[in-house]
């Protein structure tokens, strides 16, 4: 059988490691300043504790795993027990919700919590999409305060300038497309008049239409929310036409009175431009408030990179009510995959080996461990090559690498006691030098 791994995961080499880890210490770093706290839940969760959360075609992609044993061999008898009773985590927020309720009384609040941990999806791989993937998430927990939703945009901001990409963060409001299925005269189908609308952009308006037909809403309420397709222009310019259109609504009214504090309250911004899209919906039954979502505004990846929002009871389901939050969630992969196209890892990432020490045999070797055990004291990242063969052979390795300095200590530096210095792809042979100097030099590139 030849070596293979399922459709949808990946390995990740060290060179891929390297950059992936660049991408979640500078989310990270983020995070930290900003307040929030580290979490990790388990890979597996009860399975009725994430049914039910995300939507009828969130619940479909939830990957199940199956009773083993003896609970097994029970189902199979009694299929009406179902086969399945555990399932791999589809978000960090159901989870993170999980957690808030069973550990409530240790808790402060408001909570802020930041987790970095891999997610699966039982989808159909493709292009972009992977059936396990890496979330990079951030909740406030514990207060109803809008603030959290204008600290959030600015960690986009934040996070998106530390890795030198410019991005578009679009906001709508849930609010707000409650009042839109309010206005139509069919408010009972707010879930499906949002999960068509938020595949707008991927199927068109008459596709949109016509999955809302299937679900039941009227043509007399699709043409009652055909404004919302005509909406252009900036969010002052919307602003007034939605006060307009949704005045007899209450709740759209407070959802465009929250959108105009979060727009003022902003400020500046760097790497970021800040969005309203009256269409914007992410189509999972828990977001109640603002939503966001933030795709690149350079490269050719069309789907979004991170996305978010509020919600105002999602700890409700597990017995803890009134408890409401706010999130947001960095797609490390797809943010991996714009970064690449657009060239903007760095040159040279941290973690690789800096130094090499080739290996003259076993008395010089013996010596290098001495002089290797200093240089890592130093905080350099070094190595000693382990087989006595023959030099370009070592210097190919260390080009191979990326090794960047290569350490020679052959008989003649044993007996003067230096170390000759030598950078890869210099044509020089290199300089001699104490071991001290070597790590002054090695310190200050």
């Amino acid at each position: 059988m030849k070596p293979s791994i399922p459709k949808g995961t990946r390995d990740f080499g060290p060179q891929e490691m390297l950059r992936r880890k660049y991408i979640f210490n500078t989310i990270e770093k983020v995070f930290q300043k900003y307040g929030y706290l580290p979490l990790e839940t388990p890979a597996m969760e009860h399975l009725e504790t994430l049914t039910g959360k995300y939507g009828e075609e969130g619940d479909r992609l939830i990957f199940k795993v199956l009773k083993r044993g003896a609970e097994l061999e029970r189902a199979l008898e009694d299929r009406s027990k179902g086969f399945a009773d555990e399932a791999l985590r589809y978000d960090l927020t159901v989870p993170f919700a999980r957690y808030v309720v069973q550990h409530q009384n240790d808790l402060v609040f408001p909570f802020k919590r930041y987790q970095i941990q891999p997610v699966w999806r039982a989808d159909r791989p493709q292009k972009g999409r992977y059936r396990e993937f890496y979330q990079c998430d951030a909740d406030v927990i514990g207060s109803t305060s809008l603030l959290s939703e204008v600290e959030l945009i600015q960690l986009f901001d934040d996070v998106f300038t530390q890795l030198g990409l410019k991005v578009v963060v679009k906001i709508n409001d849930r609010k707000v497309l409650s009042g839109i299925a309010e206005v139509s005269g069919q408010p009972e189908k707010v879930v499906d008049i949002v999960t068509a609308i938020d595949k707008l952009d991927k199927i068109g308006r008459e596709k949109v239409e016509e999955e809302m037909r299937e679900k039941g809403v009227s043509d007399q309420a699709i043409q009652g929310i055909a404004p919302l397709f005509e909406l252009k222009g900036t969010w002052n310019e919307q602003r007034v036409k939605l006060e307009q259109w949704l005045a007899p609504s209450a709740i759209a009214q407070q959802g465009l009175k929250d959108l105009s504090f979060t727009f003022e309250a902003v400020g500046q911004l760097k790497s970021a431009v800040l969005e309203f899209d009256p269409t914007l919906a992410r189509g999972l039954d828990y977001y109640t408030g603002a939503i966001f979502e933030v795709k690149a505004a350079e490269g050719s990846l069309q789907s979004s990179i991170c996305g978010g929002g509020r919600y105002d009871d999602l700890t409700g389901v597990f017995g803890l009510k009134g408890m409401s939050g706010v999130g947001i969630s960095f797609g490390a992969d797809r943010i991996y995959d714009v970064l690449l196209e657009t060239g903007k890892f760095p040159a040279e990432l941290g973690g690789s080996t800096q130094l090499l020490f080739a290996n003259f045999g076993e008395a010089e070797a013996l010596h290098c461990l001495k002089l290797l055990r200093q240089v890592r004291e130093a905080g350099i990242a070094a190595e000693l090559y382990p087989d006595a063969t023959k030099l370009p052979k070592q210097f190919t390795y260390a080009e191979k690498k990326g090794i960047p300095y290569v350490a020679i200590v052959g008989e003649s530096e044993l007996q003067q006691g230096v170390v000759t210095l030598k950078r890869m792809g210099a044509n020089d042979k290199g300089t001699a030098m104490p071991i001290e100097a070597l790590i002054a030099q090695l310190l200050q590139h």
